[in-house]
């Protein structure tokens, strides 16, 4: 009998490979659940989510954003003036230190993987600096680099692999970390770069031209697609397109860069065309690739796509029983938000606590452009295109009584509901914090709610907000079956 009991009370072991968000979330989960925790991560915790990739790229953002309001304050009435020596105003511009702001953010980057690492600890995860691989389906091995000698060896009942990826490089365009650059080695520079050619418009590709167009830089963005955004809500690409244009950014549609080359004191890119383009600075925005090769999966028996992701399902498990897999290594959707919850899913149902399958069409996604696009379920196409029975209302910000004081003009608020029912089945926000605004149509997603019992809810007068009340009461469903609340 105390031999059971004894056998009951052991800790279940986990060990993960990889302290980016699912990693961390993941780690964090399996300690709150009683079990013995070991994390090995190469960088620092919060991986390169943390520290190169999602918090220097948004703070970077948030800059440019306030430089933008500085600019259009006047539109408000705020002016800035500045007197010379005789006494006569002068109208000042707004000027980037861009050193001083690489160095705060990174500096906040580091802040945060800090505080995050001292959380894992609190909570009695075991942290181990290195490269780890997988030893079969028991056990991850580490090294002090990667292929180098190993120094530990963790056996454990459970594996999570979170490893991430990293920016694709071309071979024509290779990244030198000075002229030609990946997300990654953009905090390097000293000044706004002159003249920033970005190839690639997609998520990365639209958000960083959005920032140095807005931090002062001239910008051409190179697209091979015929819009900016491939993929995402067509009347959304098009408000994105205008405000870039308005703001001086040349856009190249149906594009391909076939080389960048380095000329010493800037850059040249060569289109498949022949066409050619004289720049300070190359931005390569063209994917990225999963940090999958050389850590032992193969081996371990999980299945991989052609690509290197790792094959998971709705509960971040691999083709092996006890091994997970979480975030951008993983064939699933390539969001921080959804790596975390993954890294949850994975612990949730290796140690027996309650699981909810992930669904894609209830994953909110945000790009952090000037205006912001956010998008949660079905889109506008899927109904068009008859995958879904539903009907479409659309509402302009400029609209809105609070974009007026605010000075707002692009952007709106778009629900999709079904045809019949009114169940919301998803939305589209462009405009500012957006990323916070589309939280109401997110859970009106999650729980079903039909447009009807959207609207009921009081939103501030006057609020962005009222916007989502607006478009829900325009698609209201007359249903005699629901006699209300009394």
């Amino acid at each position: 009998m105390d031999a059971m009991v004894q056998s009951f009370e052991r800790k279940q072991s986990v060990a993960i490979v990889g302290g980016g968000p699912g990693g961390y979330e993941a780690a964090l989960s399996a300690a709150q659940l009683g079990a013995d925790v070991t994390l090995v991560e190469r960088a620092g915790v919060g991986g390169s989510a943390v520290i190169t990739d999602v918090v220097p790229s948004k703070t970077l953002i948030a800059t440019a954003d306030a430089a933008v309001a500085i600019r259009n304050a006047s539109s408000l009435g705020v002016q800035l003036f500045a007197k010379d020596d005789r006494g006569k105003p002068l109208t000042p511009e707004v000027a980037i230190n861009l050193a001083a702001v690489n160095q705060r953010l990174l500096s906040l980057a580091r802040q945060q993987s800090d505080d995050m690492r001292a959380s894992l600890l609190e909570a009695g995860v075991r942290i181990i600096s290195g490269h780890g691989r997988l030893d079969g389906n028991g056990a991850v091995v580490v090294s002090t680099e990667a292929g180098g000698t190993d120094f530990d060896r963790v056996e454990a009942e459970t594996l999570v692999v979170s490893v991430g990826a990293s920016p694709r490089e071309l071979p024509s365009a290779k990244p030198d970390g000075e002229r030609i650059l990946t997300w990654t080695q953009l905090y390097n520079m000293k000044s706004v770069p002159s003249h920033l050619i970005v190839v690639g418009s997609g998520v990365t590709g639209a958000e960083f031209a959005s920032a140095y167009m807005n931090l002062g830089a001239k910008v051409t963005l190179v697209s091979s697609r015929d819009q900016v955004l491939p993929g995402e809500d067509q009347d959304a690409a098009a408000v994105l397109e205008r405000v870039f244009q308005r703001g001086g950014m040349t856009l190249l549609a149906k594009a391909r860069a076939d080389s960048v080359v380095n000329t010493g004191d800037g850059v040249t890119v060569t289109l498949s065309d022949g066409r050619t383009i004289e720049g300070s600075h190359c931005l390569m925005a063209v994917g990225s690739i999963p940090n999958t090769a050389g850590i032992g999966l193969e081996q371990a028996g999980v299945q991989m796509t052609a690509s290197g992701h790792i094959r998971v399902n709705r509960v971040a498990r691999t083709s092996v029983p006890n091994i997970y897999a979480a975030g951008d290594c993983t064939n699933f959707y390539p969001l921080a938000s959804v790596a975390s919850m993954q890294g949850r899913q994975a612990i949730f149902h290796a140690l027996g606590d309650i699981v909810i399958p992930l669904e894609t069409r209830r994953i909110t996604a945000n790009i952090f452009t000037a205006p912001e696009i956010a998008t949660v379920g079905f889109s506008e196409q899927d109904v068009t295109e008859g995958r879904i029975a539903g009907k479409v209302r659309k509402l302009p910000l400029s609209a809105n009584p609070r974009a007026k004081m605010q000075g707002i003009t692009d952007g709106f608020v778009k629900l999709i509901a079904r045809e019949g029912s009114g169940t919301v089945m998803g939305g589209v926000i462009v405009g500012p914090k957006a990323s916070e605004l589309i939280y109401p149509i997110a859970i009106a997603v999650e729980r079903r709610l039909t447009v009807d019992q959207v609207a009921r809810v009081f939103a501030v007068y006057p609020s962005l907000t009222s916007s989502i009340t607006d478009a829900a009461r325009a698609m209201h469903i007359v249903d005699r079956d629901d006699p209300g609340e009394d």
